[in-house]
């Protein structure tokens, strides 16, 4: 908070001093020589931008530990204190030139950019040191500890190392599994192998033992974590919430935070609403083109499964003749696996309009509504039908961890090319490496794919 205070302080002192130099643009109103910033912005200022990066979680370090989020939120947290700083400057120093202005807010935007970069790679640096090395031990060596072992193996802090297991029903001659002691021996084996970190990884029939373990552990310097046995029981994400008081896990937990869910519907209902704007025209062309060529209804309705299994009405230009429901069973195909294939290039109950709306993706305009009102996003996994739904094997409904997507990572990597049971991955893929930017970067590879057409049927 300091450094942030002191960066928007020294920002407005730059930006006093640079001005004068923008004097020799053309349309900039000349200033002169020696420009006085007011002292009560040097006092306003900070508190707006600490305010505003408090307000929005900057400073919680657990919520941005990767810097693509912390660097997203801090571009949405200045352009907030941006607004209020001009709005503060509106209703009291107006005669604060507009250019001072500006240079002082990306001024302040680098400043507070670069000091927290140059931060990560100090603690970069200081957990790749041996010395800050935290050494993990496992209780438990079957499924769940053995998930846990390949976690921490596959994660990307390079300063967690798994040192091995205690296990009582575990024979000491496997030479697979680093098995250092029964839980007996966990003492021993904490102080022999220098553990900080010991993490609890019990099945169920062995909870019985928590309370032991924990206890022979309780006077000595080490973090205990204790991993539930729920991983296979949750829709993609685990956390624990009060509820009425009372610890509870919440086995339907969303895939991405409340900072990350508000940063999404944000920019969901401001270019949602541009889009649906924008896109008034052609949807207006798009609707007579149906009417005049099979009549009405010209939008399409249909119930689809959203986030958490929830049940909405998706709204599409109507592309298939008007029975096109009751002929779906006549049309669809299984592949080599058995998996259904619902969608075909030569499905004869698209129309001839429809076809050309479906080639450049113009039916599905009318679903910014359903972005507008909340049903779904922009960007994130393809709304399915609930009857294919019922036929998911359970890892597939882990894309039901977050709403829905026009577009989405399945659609630039083929669209309608790859059928139901192979898109999944992919909307998992989206899932687990969501960002304001990989949105931003499917809808811009969104616009690419419509215009060559490629895998629209």
């Amino acid at each position: 908070m300091a450094l942030d205070g002191l960066s928007v302080i020294f920002s407005l002192w730059m930006a006093a001093l640079f001005r004068p130099a923008l004097n020799k643009i053309d349309w900039i109103e000349p200033m002169p020589s020696k420009i006085i910033i007011p002292v009560a912005l040097y006092v306003l200022f900070p508190l707006v931008w600490v305010m505003i990066y408090s307000a929005l979680s900057i400073y919680d370090g657990r919520k941005y530990l990767r810097a693509m989020d912390e660097f997203a939120m801090l571009s949405l947290a200045m352009l907030i204190a941006s607004v209020s700083a001009a709005g503060i400057l509106y209703f009291s120093y107006r005669n604060v030139s507009r250019a001072l202005f500006l240079v002082f807010i990306m001024l302040v935007y680098l400043i507070c950019l670069v000091w927290r970069i140059l931060t990560r790679v100090y603690f970069r640096a200081q957990n790749l040191s041996p010395a800050r090395a935290r050494h993990v031990l496992v209780v438990g060596a079957g499924t769940l500890g053995q998930k846990v072992k390949s976690q921490l193996l596959e994660s990307k802090l390079t300063n967690l190392i798994f040192t091995g297991f205690v296990d009582d029903h575990l024979n000491s001659s496997n030479d697979t599994v680093p098995l250092l002691g029964n839980a007996d021996e966990i003492r021993d084996v904490i102080m022999r192998h220098e553990i900080t970190d010991v993490v609890i990884a019990l099945p169920h029939s062995a909870y019985h033992q928590m309370g032991d373990i924990v206890q022979k552990m309780e006077d000595m310097p080490v973090q205990v974590w204790v991993a539930l046995g729920f991983f296979d029981l949750a829709l993609y994400n685990t956390t624990i919430e009060d509820l009425a008081g009372i610890p509870m896990l919440d086995l339907r937990a969303s895939a991405i935070d409340d900072y990350q869910r508000m940063i999404k519907r944000a920019f969901d209902v401001v270019f949602g609403l541009v889009a649906l704007i924008l896109a008034l025209p052609l949807m207006a062309i798009s609707a007579l083109m149906v009417f005049l060529d099979d009549g009405a209804p010209v939008l399409f309705r249909q119930k689809r499964v959203g986030e958490n299994g929830r049940l909405f009405e998706m709204l599409k230009f109507r592309t298939m003749l008007k029975n096109a429901e009751q002929l779906q069973s006549q049309v669809e195909k299984r592949d080599a696996d058995g998996n259904i294939i619902h969608k075909s290039k030569d499905d004869p109950r698209i129309t001839k309009v429809g076809h050309f709306l479906r080639r450049y993706s113009l039916d599905e305009l009318p679903q910014f509504i359903n972005v507008v009102r909340g049903d779904m996003s922009l960007v994130g996994p393809r709304p399915e039908l609930p009857y294919l739904v019922e036929k998911y094997q359970p890892w597939q409904r882990k894309r039901f961890a977050i709403p829905p997507g026009i577009t989405g990572w399945w659609q630039v990597n083929g669209r309608s090319d790859k059928p139901m049971h192979l898109h999944t991955e992919d909307d998992l893929y989206y899932i687990t490496n969501y960002s304001l930017w990989l949105d931003i970067l499917i809808l811009m590879r969104t616009i690419w794919v419509i215009f060559v057409g490629r895998g629209a049927y």
